[in-house]
């Protein structure tokens, strides 16, 4: 198959949807694929098996949840639009307001649609601004009960999304502590509660049962129904990004030159300023870099157990989250195809991409 392209392995998939189903029958939680992190529709007929439904913060996402995902669809938004609440209505079960303002706005069209609001704690888990949901100023949600009092009765839900990437068990369960301590009176009062994405429960040793224990207790104690909205933790290390080098050259370090471009095709490594991961043998060292015309279009360093040379494949690692609902046309640098290995080993292309796509993106 001619490189880039992404691989979906349906066998590295099939462990996380396993501790996710393990985590709903052990909890009573219903688990909501995030589409902002992966939508690859190609594999939802397999994950919705495991999952509850399809949670979004888009119109267009609401749409692809309901036509490609079983199940449930949720939707959220920052700002609904005028012109898109209709549609965001009639494609949902449950519709996800940011503020109390924008509850109000569309109280009379949302009459009798299952509501929610998002809940600004105030606490997170994420150690850059850039994806803190409680930074200073923050727009994502409603932080003060006085605020959220008024509208109490025209809501069953509240969305709270506070984690990120939160490996930490300890760590959530103090953070929902104190949203209980301080949300707890407004909580007792709903049918149904969704704690959000980032927690990184399908990672190796994660206590999954002392997870499914605090949700059930909090299930329970509240007398709600609890919703998870896994994004990374539904699809970490099942995709790889497959490369052929291009060219090497030697600037104080061995440069390898791949089909591919960070900016283009894993933005999140750039903007995180993280390095891509790969599995590392042997002591050759090279730099892998993109090829676009961004100096900075760096995947990392890694080692070799020789040296690189023009039609090398490569192997990216975990490159399913924030990548393919990212990748973008910037220089006109080839988008990856996308790619299934299914259960039994056989791959099959399900999406290639070409100047026509190219041409189409712009006017």
């Amino acid at each position: 198959m001619q490189t880039p392209y992404y691989l979906i392995d349906k066998s590295r998939l099939l462990p996380n949807m396993e501790k996710i189903a393990h985590l709903r029958e052990t909890s009573g939680a219903k688990a909501l694929l995030a589409l902002k992190c992966f939508a690859t529709w190609s594999v939802f007929d397999m994950m919705s098996e495991y999952m509850d439904g399809t949670t979004s913060s888009s119109l267009f996402e609401v749409k692809l949840g309901r036509e490609k995902f079983p199940g449930e669809t949720h939707a959220y938004s920052v700002a609904w639009a005028p012109e898109e609440i209709d549609e965001v209505l009639a494609s949902s079960d449950k519709v996800i307001f940011n503020t109390a303002q924008q509850l109000r706005r569309f109280e009379e069209v949302s009459r009798g649609h299952t509501r929610g609001l998002r809940v600004n704690p105030g606490v997170s888990t994420s150690g850059f601004d850039l994806a803190d949901p409680a930074r200073p100023f923050s727009r994502l949600g409603e932080h003060s009960p006085e605020t959220i009092e008024p509208v109490a009765e025209l809501i069953s839900g509240f969305m709270f999304h506070n984690n990120c990437e939160n490996a930490s068990f300890k760590r959530f369960d103090e953070m929902l502590g104190q949203i209980e301590a301080r949300f707890g009176r407004l909580i007792r009062r709903m049918d149904w509660i969704s704690l959000g994405g980032g927690i990184h429960f399908t990672g190796e040793g994660y206590p999954l049962d002392r997870l499914a224990e605090r949700l059930k207790r909090f299930a329970g104690e509240n007398e709600v129904q609890v919703y998870l909205e896994p994004g990374e933790a539904a699809i970490t290390n099942s995709t790889t990004l497959e490369v052929t080098v291009l060219d090497t050259l030697f600037n104080g370090k061995n440069l390898a030159i791949v089909d591919s471009s960070i900016e283009a095709h894993m933005l999140d490594l750039l903007i995180y300023r993280e390095s891509a991961k790969m599995n590392e043998s042997g002591a050759q060292e090279w730099m892998i870099c993109g090829k676009s015309c961004l100096a900075g279009d760096i995947f990392g360093e890694f080692r070799f157990p020789n040296a690189l040379k023009p039609g090398d494949r490569l192997s990216i690692e975990d490159a399913a989250g924030y990548t393919m609902v990212k990748k973008n046309w910037f220089n006109g640098v080839q988008m990856p195809a996308i790619a299934i290995r299914e259960l039994d080993g056989t791959e099959r292309l399900v999406r290639a991409f070409t100047y026509d796509d190219f041409a189409a993106a712009l006017s």
